[in-house]
């Protein structure tokens, strides 16, 4: 069976699960029960009599009824908590139902109804998931890695199947801050869609809290608070606790794939380069958030008909979502030809002291490697700017006339209609992404930008909107959602056994995402496909991986007749197996 995956294969010969549970015990083990699922042999194989209404239902009715159990709920927050409740009852119905109706509850199981999940996380936690490390736990994380026990099937050693792991240290929570021990909502929500986008298997993967403290004083004041109680770890201490989980994690899940998850801007950028080349390990944040923003940009260039290197890039934000943008964009210009003094003209950062420049005052080092210089100043006509001058938005828009604008930097209302009039009046189609989430945090909504640029602008936003009526057509807001690029990148380098995630990987899938648009969709204003299109996306993203790992030596040494199929083993669906006791 094709969509079991390679490392639990022993354990369904003939797609039948040999199970080593039995009554209570297997009704409570969230991957293995069925709930009304189990027929009427398993009922009497497992001691289930009794224990379950008479009915026996397929899982195609049972999804029937958690979708009308969902939908009678009238708040997000609400859906959530009932989804989190089924995934922790019954996995496989959880996974089933998130599928097969991924435009619906996307946007409850992450962004933007995660957001307030993680800010009410104390409150609404009904069974806890995942690992949680603190700074009192730095000598036993070895240990704390053996207690987590995802693999539910009762099959082994449970360590030895964790292939993937999102860690957080709570403080950069989309657009919201440090949320402490709520953080853990982002992990957990972000594997559940690396299971439903990509198929990989719920118990191969561990979300990590790294609980290091929080200085959010509304969490540390409030009684019921389930975090670490202490202010947020800081310096030499902070990276000692970072380094003894990933030599844990390397000691206990040395197969592993490491996703660094919200971490804050300097940290990010650190954590990242520090560990990328010991450990297999990304930062969503920065190379996911790079991937799928030049993904739709490409397919913008593509609608405009002019190559990425006659572009002029205004970002917003210098955090790390737009510095790693901002590092993929140069990468991509530099592979299609562009020269240094080109890219470096073309990409310029604002945040909220205005103007990145070299010679500004306090310039985090973090900025300094997309900082205007003196001639690129005097480029943009804006050569006489002292050490303590700012140039806010409007200014910089005016001075550069891009045609692209990128915000990353969690102000809503930050894009002004004053500069994105600007902006329209010196470019045909004004490509523009308002990409803070949650859908509070946005830069511009999308019909404000629409009137502001008379219906010309191409737009993607972070969060998810409606469409936008133009001229009594209907235009498609593409959502630059990092869930085009991650799922099918983990996937990849767990079936390549990858030793290394690098930044041609990254460039690689923006190249398959903008290619998988379709004309119609372009046409209709989208920059991406539709969130239904997931799993197709993953596939694809997922091979391309394989074999570039392949190619720079970093991975298992496929041909290429094998990539797919290595792939598709590897991709599970979430369906009923028959179960037997073992042999």
């Amino acid at each position: 069976m094709r969509q079991i995956p390679r490392s639990v294969k022993d354990l369904r010969p003939a797609g039948i699960l040999h199970v080593p549970f039995r009554g209570a015990e297997l009704l409570e083990s969230p991957l293995l029960n069925k709930d009304t699922g189990f027929d009427e042999g398993e009922r009497d194989v497992f001691g289930l009599r009794g224990l379950l209404p008479p009915r026996t239902s397929s899982i195609e009715e049972q999804v029937s009824l958690e979708l009308e159990h969902i939908r009678r709920k009238g708040d997000d927050l609400e859906r959530y908590i009932g989804l989190a409740a089924l995934q922790d009852r019954n996995e496989t119905l959880f996974y089933r139902v998130v599928l097969e109706n991924l435009e619906e509850f996307m946007p409850i199981v992450y962004t933007p109804t995660v957001g307030r999940a993680c800010q009410t996380f104390s409150h609404i936690m009904r069974r806890p998931r995942g690992l949680w490390i603190t700074p009192a736990d730095i000598d036993r994380i070895p240990d704390l890695l053996r207690n987590a026990r995802p693999d539910s099937t009762g099959a082994g050693s449970a360590v030895e199947e964790v292939r993937l792991i999102v860690a957080t240290d709570n403080e950069r929570i989309l657009g919201l801050g440090d949320q402490g021990a709520g953080g853990m909502g982002i992990p957990v929500g972000k594997l559940a869609l690396y299971t439903a986008g990509a198929g990989i298997y719920p118990s191969h993967t561990l979300p990590v809290s790294l609980d290091v403290g929080t200085d959010n004083e509304d969490l540390l004041a409030d009684p019921f608070y389930i975090g670490y109680r202490r202010p947020r770890l800081r310096g030499a201490e902070y990276d000692d606790f970072i380094e003894a989980f990933v030599s844990a994690t390397l000691d206990v899940c040395p197969r592993a794939v490491l996703q660094w998850e919200d971490f804050k801007q300097h940290n990010a950028i650190r954590i990242l380069d520090r560990y990328r080349h010991r450990i297999t390990s990304f930062n969503d944040d920065i190379q996911g958030t790079g991937a799928v923003v030049l993904a739709g940009i490409l397919a913008a260039v593509r609608a405009l008909g002019r190559p990425l290197a006659e572009q002029r890039f205004v970002f917003l934000g210098a955090g790390a979502a737009g510095i790693g943008i901002a590092r993929t964009v140069r990468a991509a210009m530099s592979a299609q030809g562009a020269d240094g003094p080109t890219i470096k003209r073309a990409i310029v950062t604002a945040d909220t002291k205005g103007l990145v420049f070299a010679a500004r005052d306090q310039l985090d080092d973090d900025k300094r490697e997309f900082a205007l210089g003196p001639d690129e100043l005097a480029f943009y006509g804006m050569g006489s700017l002292n050490p303590g001058d700012r140039r806010d938005l409007d200014a910089v828009v005016a001075a550069v006339k891009p045609t692209i604008l990128i915000g990353t930097s969690g102000v809503p209302g930050a894009f002004t209609e004053s500069a994105i009039r600007e902006m329209a009046a010196h470019t045909e189609r004004p490509v523009v992404f308002p990409l803070s989430n949650p859908t509070a945090k946005t830069e511009a909504v999308p019909a404000d930008i629409m009137a502001w640029t008379g219906g010309r602008a191409l737009i993607a936003t972070g969060s998810p909107f409606e469409p936008v009526t133009v001229n009594g057509e209907s235009r498609i807001i593409g959502q630059a959602n990092n869930v085009f690029i991650f799922p099918g990148m983990g996937l990849g380098a767990i079936v390549a056994e990858a030793r290394e995630i690098t930044d041609e990987m990254f460039l690689l899938t923006a190249g398959t995402l903008a290619e998988m648009v379709s004309p119609e969709r372009l046409a209709a204003g989208a920059l991406y496909p539709a969130v239904s299109e997931l799993r197709d996306v993953s596939r694809q993203i997922a091979a391309k991986v394989v074999c570039q790992s392949r190619d720079c030596g970093v991975g298992r040494l496929y041909r290429d007749e094998e990539v797919f199929d290595a792939v598709d083993s590897a991709i599970w669906f979430p369906a009923y197996l028959p179960y037997r006791p073992p042999a």
